[in-house]
């Protein structure tokens, strides 16, 4: 575990960002409405072992060695943070490819010694295996250690991608979509859930996730063959949301409705 930008308080609220750029992609703009201060933990942030083969990816991104690519990923989140004015700690799980499929006991540390009252932020997990083992591992640990459950967060650029994403009623859309609502639908299957914050940016919300975004620029014109317009002004980044979660309410108590408003204050 590397701490790359530690505040001298604990922090309120800490993202876990399954890789580098997640964070960014998904939170930038909601970050300044989060309790401060505010850390993003970077999972899949381990160096590949020496002389591993170049994934895909990386190969893609116009990298010539998996360390290259791993040095140059680590300047960018450092940069990407700088400008978000969040602290940065880097866990040392090599990225998917790059991994051994064990489970990401760094996590478990990570959370056993924050403050209790920390609010930890995971990622839903849409259409993307490391996202899911992020919020499950998270999920399981908090559990152990008697904390509260986390909030999840949309993970964009994929739930971005679900019919009128930047709508209040999304839910009713990922509850029906089959391409980028299967981990929601996952969700709702477990947990009773609330939005507790929905965000479509203004322009100087839109600015400031902006600059964030092109911090990563090695991996900018992959995710745009990938997802299309990524940094349109009207693309699947353009809203941001998450959401509460509660242990299932009893068979003989439906409780509030999935989708009823969303109160920052303190969310």
């Amino acid at each position: 575990m590397t701490s790359q930008s530690p505040s001298s308080a604990p922090p309120a609220t800490v993202i876990l960002s399954p890789h580098f750029d997640d964070a960014a992609l998904s939170l930038a703009g909601l970050i300044p409405a989060l309790p401060s201060p505010v850390c993003v933990v970077t999972v899949h942030g381990g160096a590949p072992a020496p002389g591993h083969e170049i994934s895909w990816w990386d190969r893609t991104c116009g990298f010539s060695s998996a360390g290259e690519a791993h040095l140059a990923r680590l300047a960018e989140d450092a940069r990407a943070c700088a400008l978000l004015g969040v602290d940065h700690v880097v866990l040392n799980h090599p990225d998917g490819p790059y991994g051994d499929g064990g489970a990401l006991h760094e996590i478990d540390t990570y959370l056993s010694d924050l403050p209790a009252e920390t609010r930890v932020l995971v990622p839903l997990g849409t259409n993307q295996p490391d996202h899911a083992k992020v919020r499950d591992r998270a999920l399981l640990i908090l559990d152990k250690l008697g904390r509260p459950l986390p909030l999840v967060y949309a993970d964009l650029p994929y739930t971005g991608h679900t019919a009128r994403w930047a709508a209040p009623d999304v839910e009713v859309s990922l509850a029906q979509d089959r391409d980028f609502g299967l981990s929601y639908q996952e969700i709702v299957s477990r947990y009773r859930t609330r939005p507790a914050y929905e965000r479509v940016l203004t322009d100087q919300e839109w600015a400031r996730k902006r600059a964030a975004v092109l911090a990563y620029a090695s991996q900018l014109a992959p995710l745009a063959v990938d997802h299309g317009a990524l940094l349109a002004r009207g693309g699947p980044l353009r809203a941001e949301r998450v959401w509460s979660l509660t242990e299932p309410a009893p068979l003989d108590d439906p409780g509030p409705p999935e989708t009823a408003p969303a109160t920052e204050a303190g969310a």
